[in-house]
């Protein structure tokens, strides 16, 4: 008797092609770890097998899903101009600190310092929100005002990160690569929408598919959401069925 091939979620497939995930680069920009996620090429464009995308997406979600059912926490990284927003709101909507912007060095290897700098952002804004900031001449709360504005741009997306993050989800890992390098350093599992530019043996779940597309980047964001979301809903649930 044949043995039956595992069922392809064809509205998966769907979904992907649909926004654009099936888009890689030029084959002279190809990394060699991406080679065995090519499918083809179309108008020197290289194309991702969506099949093999859609299978290593569902274990990322997996892999989220289970720490997140754990208590840790997913921190999200994308800055570049087509990442930005859907980093900043998937990272809202997931109730998850993210960087949607320059990942400052030592974010991760040197976070006693950044805590410093986030507790020095909520002392002065909250300062300024009782009136508190009148005892100084125009001059100081001027450049007080400077500095908060600084450290919201710099700190306001991981305000919330009281430790270190279990998990990193990466748009552009070679983009980002400081990010990952840190998170590597403190064995830190990375998750990665990566392009075929991007070495996928550098991250621990790499997802092959377009990370250049606002699109496409939007879909995958709002994917791990969902994978958050899913842990979040699991959180307790062993202890309680044992409990019964």
């Amino acid at each position: 008797m044949a043995t039956q091939t595992p069922k392809i979620n064809s509205q998966s497939i769907e979904d992907l092609f649909s926004v654009g995930a099936h888009f890689g680069l030029i084959r002279s920009r190809r990394h060699p770890s991406a080679k065995s996620y090519i499918f083809g090429a179309k108008n020197k464009i290289e194309i991702f097998d969506l099949e093999k995308t859609d299978a290593l997406l569902v274990k990322a979600r997996d892999f989220i899903k289970e720490q997140v059912k754990n208590g840790g926490l997913v921190l999200f990284v994308g800055g570049k101009n087509e990442a930005r927003d859907s980093v900043q709101t998937g990272g809202q909507k997931a109730l998850m600190p993210y960087v949607a912007g320059r990942w400052l060095g030592g974010t991760l290897t040197n976070f006693p310092e950044i805590k410093k700098r986030i507790a020095r952002l909520e002392d002065l804004t909250s300062q300024k929100e009782k009136g508190e900031l009148g005892k100084y001449t125009k001059k100081e709360r001027l450049l007080i005002d400077r500095e908060i504005e600084t450290l919201y741009k710099s700190f306001s997306g991981i305000s919330s990160m009281r430790s270190l993050p279990k998990v990193l989800f990466v748009i552009d890992p070679k983009r980002e690569h400081i990010a990952v390098r840190e998170a590597h350093l403190l064995h830190i599992p990375v998750v990665a929408l990566a392009s075929s530019d991007c070495d996928m043996r550098g991250v621990e779940y790499p997802i092959p598919g377009n990370d250049a597309s606002v699109m496409s980047i939007t879909y995958f964001v709002n994917e791990i959401v969902g994978a958050v979301d899913s842990g979040k809903a699991l959180i307790g649930k062993d202890e309680k069925s044992v409990n019964l």
